[in-house]
């Protein structure tokens, strides 16, 4: 998505910083999409959101949220843990272990620091959303059929490119916040929940289904074709306005595949997709 603007308001990169943040939640519970594991349910309906969580905050976190996204984000980079050290020549990179960028740039050493060196340590870092001079937004499961990726594309850029629409999402993400406990994205109980979940947990059930209405109003403001705006309702329909997410789909064909068995003997496994999409095998 687009960083925004140098302004105040829905379209101000302060503001779109802050929602992809809160939003961000809402999504992974809309769109989560991976619940099983080496065939068997996880208990999460979003395994991959947990999986990014347990790789921790310094390579897989978000900067702590404030009235500054660029220094917020300046500092993470500074603090998290460089994966390696690479060597021009044939010998072994180095793994520094407890060594920050920020640490690496004080002490110089095993050898100084380049700009190389830094533009390397930001593509090793994770977050949910990532500034590349855009937002890359980082928190969804794939979603099943060729044109799944169709509907949290028009529901995000709706949601982030309409001026009403985002007024509108953001005023329904902001109480939100209050679930962070102040902590940093994924590893705080509001990302927790929505990866665990999903739509099952009423708020964000609430939030999902005022933030489909709006995105469903603005997106034929934006020039969406009709058949697009279609397939969104459609996905509204079947999933949020029922407290449903893909996850449950895949969850009903694991237990109708087992016969209700908690063992799962003697039926057939669900082999997972590695970007969160699970078929039957």
């Amino acid at each position: 998505m687009d960083a925004g603007h140098e302004e105040p308001g829905p379209l101000g990169h302060v503001r779109r910083w802050w929602m992809a943040h809160l939003l961000g939640a809402v999504l992974v519970a809309v769109f989560a999409n991976s619940p099983v594991s080496a065939g068997r349910p996880t208990g999460w309906l979003s395994t991959r959101q947990l999986r990014w969580a347990q790789i921790g905050a310094g390579r897989a976190g978000a900067p702590a949220l404030d009235a500054d996204p660029r220094g917020a984000w300046a500092r993470h980079v500074l603090d998290a843990p460089v994966m390696c050290v690479r060597r021009d020549d044939d010998g072994p990179w180095e793994v520094p272990e407890d060594l920050s960028f920020r640490h690496w740039t004080h002490r110089r050493s095993p050898r100084a620091p380049t700009r190389d060196d830094l533009d390397y340590h930001v593509t090793t870092l994770f977050p949910p959303v990532r500034p590349r001079g855009h937002l890359e937004l980082r928190m969804m499961d794939a979603q099943p059929g060729e044109d799944g990726w169709t509907v949290p594309l028009a529901v995000t850029a709706a949601l982030f490119d309409d001026p009403a629409a985002a007024e509108t999402a953001y005023r329904t993400v902001k109480p939100l916040a209050e679930r962070t406990r102040g902590l940093a994205a994924p590893q705080n109980p509001l990302w927790r929940d929505a990866a665990r979940d999903g739509l099952a947990d009423p708020e964000l059930r609430e939030a999902a289904a005022v933030c489909f209405a709006a995105a469903l109003d603005a997106l034929p403001r934006l020039g969406a074709a009709t058949a697009l705006v279609d397939r969104v309702a459609a996905f509204r329909d079947r999933y949020v306005a029922r407290g449903r997410c893909p996850a449950d789909d895949l969850l009903d064909a694991w237990r109708a595949l087992h016969d209700g068995r908690p063992d799962g003997s003697g039926a057939p496994l669900l082999t997972t997709h590695p970007h969160g999409k699970d078929t039957p095998s």
